[in-house]
């Protein structure tokens, strides 16, 4: 088995949460990654065994448009402070996964630049897809190119040209040797060439035993990225998006069809990255029509087949919106200092991190368990995870369950209840927007008491800062102009005639336009077409 099956991770968009300017002047390091130490114990506590940190190196902006794969991002501070990084979340038993901006560099890249200024004479020019210099573009470079999502700050690489497959294997390799990284989540997966993903593939099976590679998938056969020859898993949107409008819609029947038919899609023994909120998307807390239902959400995210992930943040209960195209809001600053006591004080966090325990305490269960389906309606669900049984309810008022039992009695893990089967039966009550787990009355059983969250907002989301009210660390940076250029999420309103809304939250048939203009843009040119080829 490897680790990364059994891990809960915990995900930082370091460029937010400490604090960092929006644009990158290039000057000298400010030591900031630093700030994230206090943080280690932060997530030991909370029961989280892995951390995804990411984007790290060298770019111009909001970090996905790298301009040097060997260099920490200045506004972050040195290799050595990534360096020391890591090795403190080792040395805490916590392993680390980079995020591997493959697909596109930003317009300062060493290879770019040199077409800038040799054009057809570079011997970059094959780097990149369709290079074309009777074209132009709003730069007025003199050539035009392809890009992702439309934006030609995000120059898109020519993964099939084989100096670009070896440069990137050699970037991972770098990253191994000098950093000791343990995996990597690979950004934009889902426009990755194949073979590209193989050369990856090939290449972590070398440079270090369960080297993991995650990839960033939004739609389609996930078993078509996730398998023995490409990536090791893949995100898992499908369950993202069920698990909020199945609460939201009070339609339990989505979230179990959801499982259903991802469970038929990959072997199990290839686990999906599951979270409910990320630096792409609006906060949980902010999704969720009633906000107990930060509770039952939670629980299905922990025991649901799959890897769980957390969102920096989203353990204190944080909301986070996309406002007029811009994700600083889902990416802020936050002042651990101003948490101190949450796991005790804070509903939010005290159920992540006794949801975090139970996952290592119960990992037999919860990691290699069966997953069975035992009652659903659709404002309850239960279901067994081995020997334990997960149940959930979204109404405002108590039900009553009814499901098939093996053992003789039973206590809930999150309540403390102790309720004895009878006939192979065990019946049981639920609180209105609530959930428990319960585990065969053994007299070992871990039993962790949570408070219900409440209905109101737990805390009101923070404004975005650009520099920490606490003590600034190192020299204060210079003053920049806001960046003009869209942020890498953003939908271009000209190419697809539909609202500036996340995936998630448009409709089947907006997300369909959404597919078919993406699907027009990978498709469209030949093989022969890309250069390099």
């Amino acid at each position: 088995m490897a680790w990364y099956d059994e891990a809960v991770f915990y995900h930082i968009y370091p460029l937010g949460l400490t604090g960092a300017p929006r644009l990158n002047d290039y000057s000298e390091p400010v030591h900031r990654l630093n700030t994230l130490l206090p943080w280690i114990e932060h997530l030991k506590k909370l029961g989280f065994t892995a951390l995804y940190i990411g984007p790290l190196f060298q770019s111009v902006g909001h970090g996905y448009e790298t301009t040097d794969y060997r260099a920490l991002d200045s506004r972050l501070g040195t290799n050595e402070d990534l360096k020391n990084f890591v090795a403190a979340c080792h040395k805490a038993g916590l392993r680390v996964i980079f995020d591997g901006v493959f697909n596109h560099t930003g317009r300062d890249f060493f290879a770019f630049k040199d077409i800038q200024a040799n054009r057809e004479r570079s011997v970059y020019r094959d780097w990149y897809c369709n290079v074309n210099f009777w074209g132009n573009n709003e730069y007025n470079d003199g050539f035009s190119y392809d890009n992702w999502g439309g934006y030609n700050l995000l120059v898109k690489l020519n993964q099939r040209n084989p100096a670009v497959r070896d440069y990137i294997c050699g970037v991972i390799r770098f990253w191994v040797n000098e950093f000791d990284v343990d995996g990597i989540r690979l950004d934009a997966a889902d426009v990755l060439d194949f073979e590209f993903m193989k050369a990856l593939r090939r290449t972590a099976d070398e440079v270090k035993p369960d080297f993991w590679l995650m990839g960033e998938v939004i739609h389609g056969d996930y078993s078509r990225w996730a398998n023995e020859h490409t990536l090791h898993s893949v995100t898992n949107y499908a369950l993202h998006k069920a698990l909020y409008s199945g609460h939201n819609d009070h339609n339990y029947f989505e979230i179990a069809h959801t499982v259903q038919r991802t469970n038929g899609l990959v072997p199990q023994h290839i686990k999906l990255y599951n979270f409910v909120d990320n630096h792409d998307v609006e906060r949980i807390h902010t999704k969720l029509m009633n906000k107990a239902h930060y509770l039952p959400v939670h629980i299905l995210l922990y025991t649901l087949p799959g890897i769980p992930s957390v969102y920096y943040g989203s353990e204190f209960g944080i909301d986070g919106r996309k406002e007029r195209g811009s994700d600083d809001s889902l990416r802020p600053y936050i002042d651990l200092r101003e948490h101190l006591g949450d796991d005790k004080a804070n509903p939010c966090t005290a159920l992540i991190a006794a949801l975090g325990r139970m996952h290592v305490e119960y990992r037999q269960d919860l990691v290699w368990g069966d997953y069975r389906q035992l009652a659903l309606t659709t404002q309850q669900y239960a279901f067994a995870r081995g020997r334990l049984i997960i149940a959930v309810n979204n109404s405002d008022g108590e039900a009553w369950i009814n499901v098939e039992a093996q053992a003789s009695a039973y206590v809930g893990l999150l309540s403390g209840k102790r309720i004895e089967s009878g006939g192979g039966r065990l019946n049981f009550c639920l609180p209105g927007s609530s959930g428990d787990i319960f585990a065969p009355d053994d007299g070992q059983a871990k039993i962790e008491i949570v408070k219900p969250v409440e209905a109101k907002p737990v805390k009101k989301a923070e404004k975005p800062r650009t520099q920490p009210k606490a003590k600034p660390v190192g020299k204060k940076p210079a003053k920049v102009k806001p960046t003009q250029e869209p942020s890498k999420e953003e939908p271009r309103p000209e190419d697809i005639e539909i609202p500036d809304i996340p995936y998630d939250l448009m409709t089947v048939e907006q997300l369909q336009a959404v597919i078919l203009a993406k699907m027009a843009r990978i498709t469209a040119p030949s093989p022969s077409a890309c250069a390099g080829t």
